[in-house]
């Protein structure tokens, strides 16, 4: 995942206060086309991704924190996970964004608000998967805030590239979908001067929601838990 729109990285550790004023806050669906609006306009990577599930977080009338949960990319996401998982039973966290203005220990509040709506209205799901992005000098605090599982980044085994075109980054994905390719000569001629980059290793991590499946899915995880991670020192390719 991408995580949030602050330009470091925290646990965001005085919300959304307690008591009293997390009354006035309640949690739901909204619109995809507002959430993609306000993911576009003030999360740091400014892209919106797959989207299952959009959750805001709501201040009276007022969206002040969204949620935005997909079905993992990628073919091999939820067996790499565990055999006994089916396509259905995993979401990926994907974007994460709240105003600064929510104070600190507002994600770690609002992302837990989101487990509990995801337990009553999608039972289907057994377990969240969600990655920290070292280009964005993330560890994945929030995650550990939360009691996620933390696997590491040596997952993945084969590199990906990062593309810069008319001075924007575009992971190859995105390249493709604009341009057709990441040919070298296809990109020239969109931008003769782009550059490109091996992509850091993420780190990824697992929320189990099922409760009563946890040690069933815990006994045949594919990648064993580690010890959280401090810093992206292990993000390079060797």
């Amino acid at each position: 995942m991408f995580f949030d729109s602050n330009q470091s990285e925290s646990a965001n550790t005085d919300i959304v206060t307690k008591g009293e004023a997390r009354s006035n806050y309640t949690i739901d669906i909204i619109d995809k086309k507002i959430a993609k609006e306000l993911i576009i306009k003030n999360h740091y990577s400014h892209s919106w991704t797959s989207c299952r599930y959009a959750l805001g977080l709501m201040k009276g009338d007022e969206i002040v924190g969204v949620a935005i949960y997909g079905f993992p990319i990628g073919r091999r996401v939820v067996k790499s996970i565990c055999p006994i998982l089916e396509n259905d039973n995993v979401l990926e966290l994907t974007r994460l964004w709240i105003a600064e203005s929510e104070g600190k220990n507002s994600e770690s509040w609002f992302l837990g608000r989101t487990f509990s709506w995801l337990k009553n209205n999608a039972p289907n799901i057994w377990i969240l998967i969600s990655y920290s992005d070292p280009l964005a000098d993330h560890v994945g605090i929030i995650y550990q805030a939360t009691n996620w599982l933390y696997q590491g980044n040596n997952i993945k085994k084969g590199k990906s590239w990062m593309y810069k075109i008319h001075g924007k980054w575009y992971h190859p994905r995105t390249a493709v979908a604009n341009w057709g390719s990441t040919k070298d000569e296809i990109l020239k001629e969109v931008d003769e001067n782009y550059e490109r980059m091996i992509m850091p290793k993420k780190h990824r991590y697992l929320y189990i929601l099922k409760r009563n499946k946890r040690k069933e899915i815990l006994s045949s995880l594919k990648h064993p838990t580690l010890p959280y991670v401090k810093d992206n020192s292990t993000s390079g390719w060797d």
